[in-house]
């Protein structure tokens, strides 16, 4: 099982949340689909057992420091685009700005699966039979939600869940 998170804009009690929920799951590893937004949110990873690997989104500003911080602690910057096998696999991790290069990743034919933020819509979308799963918002600003999701790496069954905050 993979855990799937989006969007935590510098939110470091979501995010905790987050952290919590994903080792609780025992899942192998955490995709993060961009806008982490500030250096200083690496301290709400620091508790995450399983491996982190994260692509930048439109509101990460200081990319230098993000890298350097979160390799600090074991994390893995993809850059704008992650192209990454867990457990066979074989997984496109992106932000999303551009609906069309979303769109044309998913329809390639590459990927076993497509995973994308910036929308902040939680979902699963299927672009020519490849899954294209959109975790929302972990900091829960947009859409009064803060959720995650994981995916089983067999069936790629997607389970969204919206993390309890208090």
């Amino acid at each position: 099982m993979i855990g799937i998170m989006s969007d935590s804009h510098d939110n470091l009690k979501a995010i905790q949340k987050a952290v919590e929920y994903f080792n609780k799951k025992q899942v192998k590893a955490v995709l993060h689909a961009g806008d982490i937004v500030s250096p200083f949110t690496v301290r709400a990873f620091k508790e995450l057992e399983p491996k982190l690997y994260f692509v930048f989104g439109n509101n990460d500003g200081d990319r230098v420091t993000l890298t350097k911080w979160f390799e600090e602690i074991g994390a893995v910057p993809c850059g704008d685009f992650g192209d990454l096998t867990v457990d066979g696999l074989h997984i496109a991790l992106l932000h999303g700005t551009n609906e069309t290069l979303v769109k044309s990743i998913a329809e390639c034919g590459y990927f076993d699966v497509v995973i994308r933020g910036h929308t902040h819509e939680a979902g699963v979308k299927m672009i020519d039979g490849t899954p294209v799963i959109n975790p929302g918002e972990c900091c829960g600003v947009l859409t009064g939600k803060t959720t995650v999701a994981t995916v089983e790496i067999a069936n790629l069954n997607v389970e969204i869940t919206e993390l309890d905050m208090d």
